[in-house]
């Protein structure tokens, strides 16, 4: 079993930097991704960020891309996601999710993801 526990996030103004992280229990094998999700108010959640858990593989939602950075400490079984020049539209909570089975090119599918986190609160004002 997969548990997810995620930390950081807060109010930041524009143009500012925060990064969250979020913790992984349990195996991380056959093709473990893991990936951040953000849900503003009234919207539909949206994939940001994506990590092949072993092979470092990364994908980006185009509109963080050059402004986000996901990452992950093997070490820790810790990915964070560093988020630099945010903007008031990146405002939004911010889930951690994680799966098994999941090939590169679905790793921003939110239907590939078993496991998710209690979410975090990211906001900018501007």
């Amino acid at each position: 079993q997969v548990q997810l526990a995620e930390s950081g996030g807060g109010l930041v103004q524009a143009g500012g930097s925060l990064r969250i992280s979020c913790e992984t229990s349990g195996p991380t094998y056959n093709n473990y991704a893991m990936g951040w999700f953000r849900q503003a108010p009234g919207k539909d959640r949206e994939f940001v960020a994506a990590i092949r858990w072993s092979t470092g593989n990364l994908q980006y939602k185009d509109s963080v891309k050059g402004r986000f950075t996901i990452s992950r400490d093997k070490a820790k079984n810790t990915m964070y996601l560093q988020m630099n020049n945010l903007k008031p539209e990146d405002t939004a909570v911010y889930y951690c999710a994680a799966g098994f089975g999941i090939i590169i090119s679905a790793m921003s599918s939110i239907n590939q993801y078993d496991y998710w986190g209690q979410g975090t609160q990211v906001t900018v004002s501007s």
